[in-house]
């Protein structure tokens, strides 16, 4: 059953399976490019409520007002705390993941430094650099961040190269784990035209879900 909100003129899509047990919540932002009904955002909002956890999608205000530059930082990461907010209000999880698509992913990764009470953080093709701009890192904040992390990420991703990616795995030690996807793109994709990889990723994230403890 999926219930539609309305957070700040954002659209906000709650899709909770039949049984949920008010476990957990999972808040996916889209990337830059693409909004919240995007075919690889559809399918990880379908299929994490198919799994039993109650799955949140949404749409930054840039979106929704059809702009294609990306909001100021500091207001996407007020749009994505208020969604959280809300969801928490409203469902009250037990306890919240957040993350999303590169964009949506990297926004979540700032507000969860914020607040403490995020289960865990899931990165679904991070940006770890603008394409050819190795030397632009956005990794600095990821290691004072104390929530699980799982990164899923295609080995030939242009915004983030996979020896770089992994050191940075690495560096933050315990808290992350990495899944490759061979020959994936920054949309997790092997060809551009197929979203055959998605179930691989989609498993990987129910067990890593499965995993993370309750706070």
């Amino acid at each position: 059953m999926e219930r539609r909100l309305d957070v700040d003129g954002m659209p906000v899509a709650a899709r909770a399976p039949d049984a949920w047990d008010r476990d957990t919540a999972v808040v996916l932002g889209h990337g830059a490019g693409q909004g919240m009904d995007s075919a690889f955002m559809s399918f990880f909002h379908r299929g994490l409520a198919g799994a039993g956890f109650l799955s949140v999608t949404f749409n930054f205000p840039y979106m929704e007002a059809g702009r294609r530059i990306p909001d100021p930082q500091k207001r996407l990461q007020a749009s994505y705390a208020a969604v959280t907010s809300t969801i928490r209000r409203t469902f009250a999880p037990r306890r919240m993941v957040i993350g999303g698509k590169s964009m949506g992913g990297r926004v979540a990764s700032y507000i969860a430094g914020d607040a403490g009470h995020f289960a865990g953080l899931l990165f679904l093709g991070y940006p770890l650099h603008p394409a050819g701009r190795i030397d632009k890192p956005r990794d600095a904040h990821l290691y004072a961040l104390r929530q699980p992390m799982l990164f899923v990420s295609g080995n030939r991703d242009p915004l983030a190269r996979s020896d770089l990616l992994a050191a940075v795995v690495e560096r933050i030690g315990d808290r992350a784990a990495i899944h490759w996807i061979d020959g994936g793109d920054h949309s997790l994709r092997v060809r551009a035209s197929d979203g055959e990889s998605f179930p691989e990723a989609l498993g990987v994230i129910e067990m890593w879900l499965s995993g993370l403890r309750r706070p």
